[in-house]
């Protein structure tokens, strides 16, 4: 065993030594960014455009419309902090949503089980009993219905989540920390006890976002600095696993790329895949920053200051509020007709001069930026890129490896899209804009949708727009977020006209859609 351990590091040795060399010799004097980083960004949404801005809101909202001049109004009044009589106007013309929940208030958070109704009494009774007796079905069938008849009682939840875990049912128990963290995200008992379940899968950057997003939003609370504490530790884990992966990686590259050499005399095929994953290695705020600085030269950038600061100004109000001050948050503006904005790693967004002209109001633009940075805060276009770098080989070495990297692509982009657009909602409703900005975009695409509900949801890389507009309606009414804020249509409506004015859009292209058909 001894002797197979010492051949099988002098092998490493080899392959390590020889793919570096191979590096040298055979990359392009000036190294360009791999084909794999520039063809797909990560995620470009494509949002298409609509006939009439009575499409959101269902209201008209051209300047000098009675709508907009109620609207104007109500923003004043808010910003002056008469936020009562804002409300009264924005009602006037703000409408009921598609699907309306009830009541939209949820009960008081409560952990005294003296509290709970007869039945929820017996209920807790009976789980705790069956735990202590380790009975399956003594537990979980009084626990389901505590929780949900009883949802603001947070141990039933914390008693649940244990016991699912005790059962190896880990991920059924981060489920029910996602529905009570959505309903109570401000109880830290509850925050703890998703950030463990999360630690137990192993998914440490996700229960770093957890514990950052609580400090953050409650910079106040006695046990912030714990959370951001517990937050800096899991990111420097998630680092260092992904770290760890990238060298097995390049390690069976170099290895890949001896055989090609005896094979076949070629290694040019292996270059790309070692460059990517060198630069991968450099960490999401560096790649991003590459890959943003090759898309600035490539793409036709808007440089006017007051389109740009505007930009700039409402994205970096959300990015306050995710939690990672690691990045260095940038946001730029790109001069293309078509309603579209990414995100690259490290928090660096594009918009287009097409979402600036058909989004109505400033929250819908922070709606939309607030999506995009969750994207980076969640690290979805790094994963993706990780991904792809470490599935890159499976063609060689499985079967058909490429449909089914593309396959766990769509299905992970999929999931990305609504955790970005529940945490940015989320986000949006700590701020002091309309809650529904991302929501009244939801809107236009369902009715761009012609109603079809996602024919092909499975193979797409989004979510149904229906779907979309669903479950964000029921996020902000479930949890009471506040629709009747500041929407921003006066100034939102000046940049319009500035945009009109310095880029028509009959004169733009596609310039995403040339950029990557080029790359």
């Amino acid at each position: 065993m001894k002797r197979f351990r010492h051949v099988l590091w002098a092998t490493i040795g080899v392959a390590l030594f020889l793919s570096m060399n191979l590096l040298v010799n055979f990359a392009p004097a000036h190294s360009t960014l791999p084909p794999t980083g520039v063809t797909n960004p990560a995620p470009a949404h494509k949002i298409p455009t609509f006939s009439s801005l009575k499409q959101i809101l269902e209201l008209a909202f051209e300047p000098g419309s009675s709508e907009f001049n109620t609207l104007v109004e109500a923003d004043r009044l808010f910003l002056a902090g008469n936020t009562q009589a804002a409300e009264k106007l924005y009602r006037q013309v703000k409408g009921q949503f598609s699907q309306q929940t009830g009541d939209p208030a949820i009960p008081k958070a409560i952990s005294d089980p003296e509290q709970l109704s007869g039945a929820g009494r017996v209920y807790w009774r009976e789980a705790q009993a069956g735990f202590e007796q380790k009975l399956e079905t003594r537990i979980f069938v009084p626990l389901q219905q505590l929780v949900e008849r009883h949802p603001e009682f947070i141990p039933g939840h914390v008693l649940l989540v244990q016991a699912l875990q005790d059962y190896g049912r880990g991920e059924e128990a981060l489920g029910v920390l996602e529905r009570a963290t959505t309903l109570y995200p401000n109880e830290p008992e509850l925050i703890q006890t998703e950030i463990s379940a999360l630690q137990t899968e192993e998914k440490w950057l996700e229960s770093s976002i957890a514990a950052r997003q609580f400090a953050v939003l409650y910079p106040e609370h006695p046990q912030a600095s714990e959370f951001k504490a517990i937050a800096d530790d899991d990111l420097g884990r998630y680092r260092s696993g992904i770290r760890r992966r990238l060298i097995g990686q390049t390690l069976l590259t170099g290895a890949l790329s001896i055989g090609d050499l005896l094979l076949t005399g070629n290694v040019a095929g292996t270059i790309p895949a070692i460059q990517l994953t060198m630069l991968l290695m450099q960490g999401e705020a560096a790649f991003g920053h590459q890959l943003a600085e090759s898309f600035q030269q490539r793409l036709p950038m808007v440089e006017d200051e007051t389109i740009v600061n505007y930009v700039n100004e409402v994205g970096h109000k959300m990015a306050d509020l995710m939690g990672r001050d690691e990045f260095e948050y940038e946001f730029f503006v790109v001069n293309d007709k078509n309603l579209n904005a990414f995100a690259l790693p490290g928090g660096k967004v594009f918009v287009n001069t097409g979402a600036l002209q058909k989004i109505n109001t400033e929250a819908e633009l922070a709606g939309l930026l607030g999506h995009e940075v969750a994207h980076a805060v969640l690290s979805h276009g790094y994963q993706r890129v990780v991904q792809s770098a470490l599935l890159s080989n499976l063609n060689r070495v499985v079967p058909m490896g490429d449909l089914i990297a593309a396959l766990v692509g769509r299905a992970y982009s999929r999931q990305n899209e609504r955790q970005s657009d529940i945490l940015g909602s989320r986000v949006l409703a700590n701020s002091n804009y309309a809650a529904d900005g991302l929501r009244n975009l939801m809107q236009t695409f369902t009715e761009l949708d012609g109603g079809r509900g996602g024919v092909l949801t499975w193979l797409s890389s989004h979510p149904a727009s229906s779907d979309r507009l669903r479950y964000l309606e029921e996020l902000i009414q479930r949890n009471g977020y506040n629709r009747y804020a500041f929407e921003g249509v006066e100034r939102h409506s000046q940049i319009q006209s500035r945009v009109e004015e310095l880029f028509p859009q009959e004169e733009a292209g596609n310039a995403v859609e040339v950029l990557l058909a080029g790359a």
